[in-house]
């Protein structure tokens, strides 16, 4: 087995926003896996100095930078929610410096294999070629709904609105090799998560 990176065995990790892949890839994480976040990459191009600000200034002007020098977020957001033409001018900033990101991320990364969590896998289509395996984290859509609404002040309305902008749960348990059903009972994931680690370590032990 060999990924679309470097050599060793490599693991996409995803699932619908309030699924929990965080809480699951922290816990392989814990066992040795190394973590390579896409979301905490793009993050990190846009807070005050972020390699994307001044591409951003630069297409969307001044009033879409916060006061910090980071990218306006909340402006941002409204943008590209309604008009697709400036999500794609957004899009066409931070993707590739997104995969140069993760590419040095993963080339520097050590552990006993590497999970790119990547929240838009499926959606992307080019992931499922450049990972060896993918493991979706599920659960039911009224779960991921209620956790969103908690977690981050939104409308169900809001929620469901960025729902319908990611695969859908059919299309994404159709990619997965593996699934782990976040339904919140921590023992049960607990001991799943360290089943699927010990797999993995035999597909990197196989990879060497």
């Amino acid at each position: 087995m060999t990924g679309g990176f470097s050599s060793g065995f490599s693991l996409g990790l995803t699932g619908g926003i309030g699924s929990g892949k965080t809480t699951i890839a922290n816990m392989l994480g814990e066992l040795g896996a190394a973590l390579i976040d896409t979301d905490l990459i793009a993050h990190q191009l846009t807070v005050p100095g972020g390699l994307a600000i001044p591409a951003i200034r630069a297409q969307f002007g001044d009033e879409f930078i916060a006061a910090d020098g980071a990218m306006d977020r909340a402006a941002i957001r409204q943008l590209v929610f309604a008009d697709t033409e400036q999500k794609l001018k957004l899009e066409a900033i931070l993707h590739p410096l997104i995969r140069t990101e993760t590419e040095r991320a993963a080339a520097e990364a050590k552990g006993d294999y590497r999970i790119f969590v990547v929240p838009l896998l499926v959606e992307s289509g080019s992931w499922k070629k450049r990972v060896d395996r993918i493991l979706v984290v599920d659960c039911d859509e009224e779960t991921q709904i209620r956790r969103v609404m908690s977690r981050n002040q939104l409308s169900r309305e809001q929620v469901v609105a960025i729902m319908r902008n990611q695969a859908s749960r059919q299309d994404r348990l159709a990619a997965a090799d593996d699934v782990i059903v976040n339904d919140g009972d921590l023992k049960n994931i607990r001991e799943e998560v360290l089943r699927l680690h010990k797999q993995y370590l035999i597909f990197a032990g196989g990879n060497k």
